[in-house]
């Protein structure tokens, strides 16, 4: 039978992190442990922020939508991981781009909202006087929605090019999800376009933001070293500190995945730091900016309280 895009393959197989029988029974309870902690501390956030007005500040708004995105993304990787654990996981060619769109959506996505909360960032502690006409709901609404947007277009443009590919007779992606580079590998036609387009989409994707994060906290930075309160500096710092650690792990994982040619000798590498951005990352943004953030300390114990008592 032939798929709509005149390919021979209907199915494919996922061979998962690793095909070590010894491995297989101890990751399928790391890795449900990380999705049920990535689930409950995103959406624990997410619904935090909604009942606490004085949570509804431009920086919350996008933590919001970090969560969001974080807590989405976690739901189309890691139940398909899962069942690379304890059998055979076959994906039809349907499923497979279905969940290369919307794990591109909301990875192009998670860069955008990054790139947003260090600009709202560098507005507070460069720009304070101005912080509330610069992030007033509008601008916070069309930065959010031009990320939203620019995730639709990158993900469109992966999933129709690798729908232009024909899958002759190999159908084992050796990965946990359907990935470009591991389908690539697969295709018994030119990857020319394909490895162009991610050239020019991922550099897109990542460069722009890059730069704005690089000149954001260059600017910080040099604000907070002027600062002359010991305890408004260590303040600062503690806030921007968060967002560089999210930043790092994210940007650097994706970096090092697609910014390189596509051998089929780096693919296990490819599987590993895949799992940094796609499955610890959204299991430790909620907890990163909330442990020493005191304004989400106190909107915990107000709900908490205010539950018990009702």
């Amino acid at each position: 039978m032939a798929s709509g895009n005149d390919s021979s393959v209907t199915e494919f197989v996922l061979l998962g992190l690793t095909q070590q029988p010894e491995l297989q029974l101890p990751l399928f309870f790391l890795f449900l442990g990380i999705y049920v902690m990535a689930v409950v501390g995103n959406l624990g956030l997410i619904v935090l922020i909604v009942l606490n007005p004085h949570l509804h500040t431009p920086m919350y708004y996008f933590l919001f939508n970090l969560s969001f995105v974080d807590l989405c993304y976690s739901c189309v990787i890691i139940p398909r991981m899962l069942i690379s654990f304890v059998k055979a996981n076959i994906i039809s060619y349907a499923e497979c781009m279905t969940q290369l769109f919307f794990f591109s959506f909301f990875v192009i996505d998670e860069c955008y909202i990054l790139t947003c909360m260090a600009y709202d960032r560098y507005v507070a502690i460069c720009k304070p006087l101005l912080y509330k006409v610069t992030m007033s709901p509008q601008i916070c609404l069309v930065l959010t929605a031009c990320a939203y947007v620019m995730g639709f277009l990158g993900a469109t443009a992966h999933v129709v090019c690798m729908m232009r590919l024909i899958f002759c007779d190999n159908n084992i992606i050796n990965h946990y999800m359907c990935d470009i580079p591991p389908l690539l590998q697969l295709s018994c036609t030119s990857t020319y376009v394909n490895e162009l387009v991610v050239f020019i989409v991922v550099g897109t994707n990542v460069t722009v933001p890059s730069l704005t994060l690089f000149v954001s906290y260059s600017q910080i930075l040099c604000s907070i070293l002027h600062i002359r309160s010991s305890r408004a500096r260590s303040k600062a710092f503690s806030t921007c500190s968060s967002h560089m650690i999210t930043v790092c792990l994210f940007f650097g994982s994706a970096a090092f995945t697609y910014f390189k040619p596509f051998p089929a000798e780096s693919l296990a590498e490819d599987k590993v730091s895949t799992v940094f951005y796609t499955i610890v990352g959204p299991m430790m943004n909620p907890f990163i900016y909330s442990l020493r953030n005191k304004d989400v300390h106190t909107a915990l114990s107000k709900t908490l309280k205010r539950n018990i008592l009702y």
